[in-house]
């Protein structure tokens, strides 16, 4: 999965970056902008990868179908058929998009992922208290591998540990205070294990590394490396302020329904001048 992050990174970053990741006042502009190309995409791919005829013709049979559901709606029999075929028709229709829907999968969640991590956050303002939450792995019998009492948060100049809470299930929450501006790497000891997470405080708008975990979740966390697969630690994380996007609502679901909104409106708006049947 870092391979896959650290490639999707170098190519989408280097193509978000003439859209200005950092501005404050129109983001919302960059993220409308990547929506619209991800309807073309979405487009582009349904024309090449699916049957345009087939598609075109099961359309045309549900329209007849409803036609007759319409038509002889006082012949019981006759209506229970026309539904059923109908219903049919439909499965055969989504059957006709299952290759274009399994093709997209990956380009989307690639754009996705590095939408949200450039535009869903700001950083953590200086000065400010969090929290940074770790949950350590746990065994076939769903018991921590480790005492969580054996886990040492290290940090830097500028990052302060306030306090700290830590449960028999494995779970630790350290409460730390930003008091300088800058990137911070914060150094979390399992016995002979050490492992990194980083913590932006202040400056510019830009990729937020909220997570480190491990499995194909790190996919959709791609401003820091995924925790390595024989890691103590299952997951560390770090809840940064939404950044404001204007209009447009903001955070991780607030992208995630724009960019589904409207790349989904851009495809039907243009599906005729690509001359796609969907």
């Amino acid at each position: 999965m870092n391979a896959f992050n650290a490639f999707t990174s170098a190519v989408l970053g280097t193509l978000l970056a003439p859209f200005g990741a950092q501005r404050d006042g129109s983001a919302w502009a960059d993220v409308l902008v990547w929506s619209v190309l991800g309807g073309i995409l979405a487009l582009l791919v349904i024309k090449r990868c699916s049957n345009q005829k087939a598609i075109a013709r099961v359309k045309n049979e549900i329209k007849v179908h409803l036609f007759e559901v319409r038509l002889f709606q006082d012949d019981l029999p006759g209506v229970l058929v026309s539904t059923a075929k109908v219903l049919l028709k439909n499965l055969l229709y989504i059957g006709h998009n299952l290759v274009p829907m399994l093709v997209m999968l990956v380009p989307m969640l690639a754009i996705l992922a590095q939408l949200v991590a450039t535009y869903a956050y700001d950083p953590l303002p200086p000065g400010s208290v969090h929290l940074v939450k770790a949950q350590l792995d746990t065994d076939d019998a769903g018991r921590p591998v480790m005492p969580a009492t054996q886990v040492r948060l290290e940090t830097p100049p500028g990052v302060t540990l306030e306090s700290q809470v830590r449960t028999p299930r494995g779970e630790i929450a350290w409460r730390v205070r930003c008091e300088q501006p800058g990137r911070h790497e914060l150094r979390i000891h399992l016995g002979d294990e050490v492992v990194t997470k980083t913590l932006v405080v202040g400056g510019e708008p830009g990729r937020m590394p909220v997570l480190r975990t491990r499995g194909l979740e790190s996919v959709l966390y791609p401003a820091e490396p995924g925790l390595p697969s024989g890691s103590r630690l299952f997951s560390v994380g770090v809840a940064y302020p939404t950044r404001d996007l204007g209009w447009m609502p903001g955070g991780e679901a607030g992208i995630l329904g724009v960019f589904f909104v409207l790349s989904i409106v851009a495809g039907l708006a243009l599906k005729g001048v690509f001359k796609v049947t969907i």
